[in-house]
C-alpha cells in the first residue's frame, strides 16, 4: 500500500482522467533551413523587367550575388519573347546617336579626342574612331572568320586541339568586339546574360507567354524539392498565386520589382528594387533578412500544440479495492480517485488495473 500511495496522489474530482499529448512544432513542421533550403533560384521575367537601367552583364551579374546571399545559388534562368532580345532600350539608342553624333564630329575635323583609340587586338592607337572601327572589320573580323571557318572544317580529335589553339585569339576577339562593334539586332542582350551565367529561353510571341513559362517553371521545381528559396524578377501580379503557393510548402520567396509596394512584393518574404540591387545594398541586406528568417523558425519550433486526437482517457474507477475504501499504511486517506502522480508511465496504471 506504501507503494500505491506513492504513486498516486488525491484529487477532488471523481470519474475520468486524460492523459494529454503536446506535440512540439519542431517535428510537425518541416524546417525550412534544412539542407536543401540553402539552394536558391532565380527566375527573371525579362518581358516585364528587363536591365534597362544598367548594363545586361552588370545587372545579371549584381543579382546572382544578392541571391547567392540568400544561400547557395542553384540557377538562374530568364524568359522572355524574340521581341524582347530585337528591342533597343531608351538609353541604349541614346548612346548610339551621341556616338554617331561624335563620329561626325572626328569626320570633319571639328573634334579630335585627348587619347587614342586603342585596338584591343593588335594595339595600334587611332585618333579616328571610324578609322577605329573599319580597321577592326576589315582586318580581325575577317580573321575570326577564317579561324571560324578552319573549325568547322575538322573533325575529331584535330578540332580539339585546333579549338584549344586558337581559343586565347578568339577570346581576345570576342571581348574587343563585344566593346567596339554594334550588335546587327537587338543590343546584345541574351549573349550578355549567357556570359553572366544564366540560362535564356526564349518563348512564342503570344501574351502572357514567359509568364505561363515561368509558372510551370516554378511549379515543376517546387514539386521536386531542389530548392528551398526563389528569387522572382517582375512586377507582374499574376505571380501572386505562385508565391503564395511557394510559401504554402515553407519555401522563401524574394522578390526583385520597382514597384514600391506590389502586390508581389506583399506576397513575399522580401522584397528589392533594382536600385537596390545594383548598387549592392540587397546583398548587405540579405544577411539581416536571413537571420530575421532564422529567429522566425526557431520560435516556430519552441511553440507547443496540443492535439485532442490523440487525447486517451483511462477510468481510475475500477482500480483495486482498498485504494479507495481503505487507509493506507501510513494512515493516509484514500478515499478520493486518484490518477498517477506527473511522469508515471501508463503501463504501470495498466498493471495495477489487472
Amino acid at each position: 500500500m506504501a507503494v500505491l500511495s506513492r504513486l498516486f496522489l488525491p484529487i477532488p474530482s471523481r470519474n475520468l482522467f486524460s492523459r494529454r499529448t503536446l506535440v512540439s512544432n519542431a517535428t510537425s513542421r518541416p524546417s525550412s533551413f534544412s539542407s536543401k533550403s540553402s539552394s536558391v533560384a532565380i527566375f527573371w521575367d525579362l518581358d516585364n523587367k528587363p536591365p534597362n537601367a544598367i548594363p545586361p552583364y552588370d545587372a545579371a551579374v549584381r543579382l546572382k550575388l544578392a541571391a547567392s546571399s540568400f544561400g547557395t545559388l542553384k540557377f538562374a534562368v530568364a524568359y522572355a519573347n524574340s521581341h524582347v532580345f530585337r528591342h533597343v532600350p531608351a538609353p541604349v539608342r541614346a548612346q548610339r546617336e551621341d556616338r554617331r553624333t561624335l563620329d561626325r564630329l572626328e569626320d570633319a575635323g571639328v573634334y579630335t579626342p585627348s587619347e587614342p583609340y586603342v585596338c584591343r587586338v593588335c594595339g595600334r592607337n587611332f585618333y579616328n574612331h571610324t578609322k577605329f572601327v573599319n580597321h577592326f572589320k576589315q582586318l580581325h573580323e575577317r580573321e575570326q572568320a577564317k579561324r571560324l571557318h578552319r573549325l568547322e572544317s575538322t573533325k575529331g580529335s584535330q578540332r580539339v586541339m585546333l579549338a584549344a589553339k586558337l581559343s586565347m585569339k578568339m577570346e581576345k576577339y570576342r571581348r574587343a568586339s563585344r566593346d567596339l562593334l554594334v550588335p546587327k539586332v537587338g543590343y546584345g542582350l541574351a549573349d550578355e546574360l549567357r556570359r553572366a551565367g544564366v540560362l535564356v529561353r526564349t518563348v512564342e510571341d503570344r501574351p502572357e507567354a514567359a509568364d505561363k513559362a515561368i509558372r510551370e517553371h516554378l511549379v515543376d521545381t517546387m514539386d521536386k524539392g531542389r530548392i528551398g528559396c526563389l528569387m522572382l524578377v517582375s512586377d507582374d501580379a499574376g505571380f501572386a498565386g505562385v508565391l503564395r503557393e511557394a510559401r504554402m510548402r515553407c519555401l522563401r520567396t524574394v522578390v526583385v520589382g520597382d514597384e514600391g509596394d506590389g502586390v508581389l512584393k506583399r506576397c513575399a518574404d522580401a522584397a528589392f528594387s533594382w536600385k537596390e540591387v545594383a548598387s549592392g545594398r540587397a546583398k548587405k541586406d540579405a544577411a539581416s533578412v536571413v537571420e530575421k528568417w532564422k529567429d522566425r523558425e526557431l520560435l516556430k519550433k519552441l511553440e507547443w500544440t496540443y492535439r485532442p486526437e490523440e487525447t486517451k482517457e483511462v477510468d481510475c474507477g475500477d482500480l483495486e479495492e482498498g485504494i479507495g475504501d481503505g487507509d493506507d499504511e501510513d494512515g493516509g486517506d484514500m478515499g478520493l480517485h486518484c490518477q498517477p502522480a506527473v511522469g508515471t508511465p501508463y503501463s504501470v496504471v495498466r498493471e495495477m488495473r489487472k
